[in-house]
Formats: C-alpha cells, sequence, structure tokens
C-alpha cells in the first residue's frame, strides 16, 4: 500500500490523525475522548487486483455517541487511501459482540455517500453463515479502477459462493 499523506488527510479531517509508525494504523481521538483507529490490510479474497481490508476500531471500547466529524475523518482517510492505491477496499462488520446489523447500518450511511459520486461503486452485501445469521459486507472501489469489472464479478461470485447452501 502506498504512504498516505497525513497532511493531505488533516487539511480535509474535522479530528487530527497521526500515524502510528510501529503498528501502521491511523489514530484520532472525537471531542468524546473516544479512541479510533483505521487500518488497511492487504486481503488475498479477491485475486483480480488489489484489495485491502478495512477496518474501524474503537480501541478502548469506550461508548461513542453519534459523531459526524469522526464519519468526516473516516472518509478522509479513506479518500486519501484512494487517491493513493488503485485498489478495492473490503469491509466485513465484527460480529463478536452481536451488534453487526448496527455497524452496518451505520457503516452504510457513512459510505452511501460514495453511492452520490459517479466515481466510486459502494457495494454492501449479507453473508449468511451455516446457522442462517446475517454477517455484512461491502467492497469499495473506484470506477477508474483497472480492474474494477473482474474485482466487482470476483467479489459478488464470492459472495453467491459463500451463501449458497451445500446439497
Amino acid at each position: 500500500m502506498e504512504q498516505l499523506s497525513l497532511d493531505n488527510i488533516n487539511a480535509h479531517s474535522p479530528y487530527i490523525v497521526e500515524l502510528d509508525n510501529a503498528t501502521g494504523l491511523y489514530k484520532f481521538v472525537s471531542d468524546y475522548g473516544v479512541s479510533f483507529s483505521v487500518a488497511f490490510d492487504e486481503d488475498n479474497l479477491l485475486q483480480s487486483g488489489l484489495s485491502y481490508q478495512f477496518a474501524l476500531t474503537n480501541y478502548e471500547g469506550k461508548k461513542s455517541p453519534r459523531d459526524y466529524k469522526v464519519r468526516d475523518t473516516v472518509l478522509s482517510i479513506v479518500e486519501e487511501f484512494f487517491s493513493k492505491n488503485e485498489a478495492a477496499l473490503l469491509y466485513i462488520c465484527e460480529t463478536g459482540d452481536g451488534m453487526q446489523k448496527m455497524r452496518s447500518r451505520l457503516f452504510h450511511f457513512w459510505f452511501g455517500i460514495y453511492t452520490e459520486h459517479d466515481e466510486f461503486l459502494f457495494l454492501p452485501q449479507v453473508v449468511y453463515d451455516e446457522d442462517d445469521n446475517e454477517n455484512y459486507a461491502a467492497l469499495i472501489i473506484r470506477r477508474d479502477n483497472p480492474n474494477f469489472i473482474d474485482l466487482v464479478t470476483e467479489f459478488t461470485n464470492t459472495i453467491t459462493l459463500l451463501n449458497s447452501k451445500p446439497d
């Protein structure tokens, strides 16, 4: 992954973002004292081009009120990612606490802004596990990505395969 410019991020972000050089995480603290980190981990789920799993973590576990400045900060980081990388972003809602549906709604609200822009595709999906529990995932990709068609096709085929029940 190409290094993101903190100057570019912070020029558009309401919260100051710093890079933790030891972990590679982009970190910021909200006005409510909630500490967040953003990670981009190379992912090999899609073979048609570069893809990274996007992770947003409230790493101290503090309750976080709805804060548009968190969304705007995260979007500043993601937009810088796309300005530097011809890659797809995959988001899979964490399921450990049963709050994945709420996370998916929030993620869809935040990243739904990309449906308003012709240069991005935002493709949310539901994956059912063996117990028919809903797991939420999404693909975000620039439409000018040279592997756009292949990555979108591979993502949708993977979701279909994961949702098909064995006979």
